[in-house]
């Protein structure tokens, strides 16, 4: 398992790149414009991601700033996201390479935000969720740009796999 994880870190750091680079495309009006997704815009659902891992990262390794609430815009300017978004990548990769393949199956309690009582599970199935949860918001993020006119963007992972990740195939 612990192979699949640090594969899902280095697909994170290369889709977050594929789609930091797309959201450049955008005027700041279309940046903080509301497309219908959760966190409404691309500006708002890019801070989401930050402020989601930034917690699960938190709570994964006991440092670390993380936000309060779930949609906290910690930059209003794409260009100081993306640098943020570089540095929690590889603070992701960081932890993920260090992580003892025998500690996925222990158990991980943690405190969500959403609803304060304490959550028991196995290492490994919280990150699945960390994993998966970024992916789905990337799928929102991409729901925003082809709302907005841009190109579709593959983000498939084995698009990754093929071209970027092939020690995974």
């Amino acid at each position: 398992m612990k192979d699949h994880f640090e594969m899902f870190a280095a697909y994170n750091r290369w889709a977050n790149e594929a789609l930091y680079a797309a959201a450049t495309t955008l005027t700041p009006e279309e940046f903080g414009s509301n497309r219908g997704a959760h966190f409404g815009s691309m500006k708002g659902t890019l801070n989401h991601l930050l402020c989601a891992d930034r917690i699960w990262m938190r709570r994964f390794t006991g440092a670390g700033d993380a936000p309060a609430a779930l949609d906290v815009i910690l930059f209003e300017e794409l260009a100081a996201l993306e640098v943020a978004r570089k540095v929690e990548d590889e603070r992701i990769a960081d932890w993920v390479a260090g992580v003892e393949e025998e500690s996925l199956g222990q158990n991980f309690t943690y405190t969500p935000i959403t609803n304060p009582q304490l959550v028991t599970q196995k290492l490994g199935s919280a990150m699945l969720h960390f994993f998966n949860h970024q992916t789905h918001h990337r799928g929102q993020c991409h729901m925003i740009l082809t709302s907005l006119g841009k190109p579709s963007l593959t983000l498939d992972l084995v698009y990754f796999q093929r071209f970027a990740g092939k020690q995974w195939l």
